[in-house]
């Protein structure tokens, strides 16, 4: 089986259209938790939430480790790829081999150098269903190991912007959309993760047809807080100590309109800077589960520094008339000026507010 542990490039592209505005390096590197707050919607009290916009370094660990890829293996009888021949597919999450439970690369290793050759029990989650294969793994004729010819990978780690921190519960919300892939695209199943502290050294700026990008150093001594859930809506957890700040209420949809709005991001540093931005537009609720709102970047000091909205800014809260509206999510990339944003009470359904 071949390993992959070097670092990919952290641009994560989503079609031609638009990309996250998350940065993010693969690198070789769960409790079950569910939020509690209570929707502003019907209720009479809405929900207080403290807007933060902090730059955060990611790493999450994930349960069972993810198909990437399928290679034949070449063999003294030929080549030819056990994982394919079982009917594995990249996208596949493989959580136990001969009974064991797998999360990482090397307890994948260390299971097939015990078995040598053994035909395997593979226990697999392929769109969250639970299906079962067996395979032999084939002895590589270049070291003579034995590999099941698939590429899997076990975790991810990158910059992303915390949303909004509930004073009441110690809970936070970053990002806006989930953790994927870089190159299935799907979303990576949670086991542990946390969030470090982050500079932003450098920033990118961005052009039509090539998104900005925000550089940062992590602070790998000290955890800041751990992740509890991996959503399409964004990643939640548990934060280890208070953030201070104004607790503003969730903004209904009906709350919502087109015009002046401000995001909260830190681009430079670690100091988180109010920026102004024009919502254009609001989408029907149908629409798109992650993608709420179109906004445009106005603010001229932001758009001197970045050029607009780029990848590690996932998750700048967006405020209007004293709310909290929601989250940026993702940039145009033929108009880095202009990005999506979900609303923060999509965010909140999310995690079963």
């Amino acid at each position: 089986m071949k390993e992959e542990k070097q670092a990919a490039h952290a641009a994560i592209l989503l079609g031609a259209a638009l990309v996250l505005a998350l940065s993010f390096l693969l690198t070789a590197v769960g409790q079950a938790w569910q939020c509690q707050a209570v929707q502003c919607s019907g209720e009479a009290e809405p929900t207080m939430l403290v807007p933060v916009g902090k730059t955060v370094g990611i790493k999450l660990f994930s349960h069972g480790v993810m198909v990437v890829g399928l290679e034949e293996i070449a063999t003294a009888q030929g080549s030819y790829s056990p994982a394919k021949e079982s009917g594995l597919k990249v996208g596949d999450i493989i959580t136990q081999l001969d009974g064991q439970q797998v999360d990482t690369i090397e307890e994948v290793e260390e299971i097939l150098r015990q078995q040598s050759g053994e035909t395997l029990s593979v226990t697999a989650l392929r769109s969250g269903r639970r299906m079962e294969v067996t395979a032999e793994a084939a002895p590589c004729l270049a070291d003579g190991s034995y590999k099941l010819g698939a590429w899997v990978r076990d975790s991810m780690a990158g910059i992303g912007t915390v949303t909004w921190y509930d004073p009441a519960t110690g809970r936070f919300c970053a990002l806006g959309h989930g953790i994927n892939d870089v190159d299935t695209s799907l979303l990576m199943p949670l086991k542990t993760g946390s969030i470090m502290s982050a500079t932003v050294t450098s920033a990118v700026v961005g052009s039509s047809g090539h998104p900005g990008q925000l550089h940062g150093t992590f602070d790998l001594t000290r955890d800041l807080g751990s992740l509890t859930e991996n959503t399409d809506c964004g990643v939640f957890g548990q934060l280890n100590e208070a953030i201070e700040g104004e607790a503003l209420p969730v903004a209904q949809r009906s709350q919502v309109s087109t015009g002046a709005a401000a995001i909260h991001c830190n681009v430079d540093g670690d100091e988180v800077r109010e920026y102004c931005v024009e919502i254009l537009r609001l989408y029907p609720a149908a629409a798109s589960e992650t993608r709420n709102l179109l906004i445009q970047v106005t603010d001229p000091d932001l758009l001197e520094a970045t050029g607009g909205i780029v990848q590690g800014m996932s998750g700048s809260p967006i405020l209007q008339d004293g709310r909290l509206v929601g989250a940026v999510t993702h940039v145009l990339v033929n108009d880095p000026t202009r990005g999506y944003g979900i609303l923060a009470e999509t965010m909140l359904d999310a995690c079963g507010g």
